[in-house]
């Protein structure tokens, strides 16, 4: 199967849907954690019966510490082999802020407010370009099978520079072939560190390293870090808004076991970092026991997360629902049974209006149907009364004669 041609949309919808993926993935719940790699992105490709060679495949598989309160500017560059050009799509934590494609030679802002012509100057972006083509030539070479007959191979590379408190941390650069990771390389207070997962000789590797280091050292370090700064001051409404959570705790019967799941949801909030906790009987449920717990995005730019729980008909504990997030002065707690009482008590609120109104509907047609025949009985005696009346005096007329 070969791929269709994209064209510069297309390469930035398929962009924002790997980068996207993998910045939700984040679960940072206040505390050190990491990114994890998400296969939804293959599933989503393989959905729209694309091939895997044409498939911008999830291939970020190393994890990246991110401390909570710290900012990540990140890079997807993605180049399909036998094209002229590549795309690249530019992140601030999970915030799409720009988009690039060689072909135009244009990097336009994406969901600015402000003008941010001053983020990044041409002459970098035309620096960087360079770079990344280059990169992606050399690899395309250097990694091409003999034997290989595939007309469209996927190469990506990534980078991803952080702060935290004011204070620059690691910038990673990673590549990936066909969807494997090849080689990542890292600068972190002055250190570097390189991982290498292909099968090239001792020359190749070391030329490889140079080649790289010398990228990251020279151009994609300084730029990465310039642009995270200016995007900071650019976006700091953007990423410090908070939207308070929709809080729900649902009890929906089970067919198959004759129980219920209980799930609690918190969808609509922002910023992403959220703690969801059940409760039974005052005590956190074991994490064995609960299913879900992902971070998803919504189309507005919110997030949602649901966690849920199979109880049996048997169940007597009480069960509650705890929501802890920045937009929130206090913790969250909902009750299973308050829910129920509302909705119980409005029901029977409803049937009682439905029910008084019925009557009055019937009462009403009752007493109309009533006077109506009433009326019809007493306007037919009146006409009966006038032929008497008629009669008569055109017998008295005709006695007169």
């Amino acid at each position: 199967m070969k791929c269709p041609s994209w064209d510069g949309v297309e390469r930035f919808i398929f962009l924002q849907l790997i980068l996207k993926t993998y910045i939700f993935k984040i679960l940072c719940d206040y505390k050190k954690t990491t990114y994890v790699c998400s296969r939804i992105i293959l599933g989503v490709f393989v959905n729209n019966k694309m091939s895997t060679a044409c498939a911008l495949v999830c291939f970020l598989l190393v994890s990246v510490s991110v401390l909570a309160g710290s900012h990540t500017l990140t890079g997807l560059a993605t180049y399909i082999r036998g094209e002229k050009a590549f795309s690249a799509s530019i992140m601030l934590d999970d915030i799409t802020v720009g988009y690039y494609d060689s072909e135009t030679k244009i990097y336009v802002a994406r969901g600015n407010t402000t003008n941010e012509d001053d983020v990044i100057d041409p002459n970098t972006v035309r620096t960087v370009s360079e770079n990344v083509l280059n990169h992606f030539t050399e690899r395309s070479h250097r990694l091409r099978p003999v034997n290989d007959t595939e007309s469209h191979v996927v190469y990506q590379v990534v980078s991803f520079c952080e702060q935290s408190d004011n204070k620059l941390g690691k910038i990673t650069t990673k590549t990936a072939y066909q969807g494997s990771t090849i080689d990542e390389l890292h600068i972190f207070d002055g250190k570097f560190g390189y991982k290498l997962f292909s099968n090239w000789t001792e020359p190749e590797k070391i030329r490889n390293l140079e080649q790289s280091k010398s990228r990251l050292e020279k151009v994609y370090y300084p730029t990465c870090t310039k642009m995270l700064k200016n995007y900071l001051k650019k976006r700091e409404t953007q990423l410090n808004r908070k939207v308070k959570p929709q809080v729900r705790l649902i009890q929906k019967a089970n067919s198959d076991s004759g129980g219920s799941r209980l799930s609690c949801l918190a969808t609509g909030f922002y910023p992403r970092h959220i703690n969801l906790t059940l409760f039974r009987d005052g005590q956190p449920v074991s994490d064995h026991e609960i299913t879900g717990g992902e971070l998803l995005p919504n189309a507005d730019g919110t997030y949602q997360m649901r966690k849920s729980l199979e109880i049996s008909a048997a169940d007597k504990h009480k069960y509650t629902c705890s929501v802890t997030h920045l937009s929130l002065d206090v913790t969250l707690g909902f009750d299973l049974s308050e829910p129920f009482k509302t909705v119980i008590l409005s029901v029977l609120i409803v049937l009682a209006l439905v029910l008084v109104f019925g009557t009055g509907v019937v009462l009403y047609k009752w007493r109309k149907g009533q006077a109506d025949s009433s009326r019809s009985g007493y306007s037919a005696a009146s006409k009966s009364n006038e032929h008497v009346e008629t009669t008569t005096i055109k017998l008295n007329t005709m006695t007169g004669c």
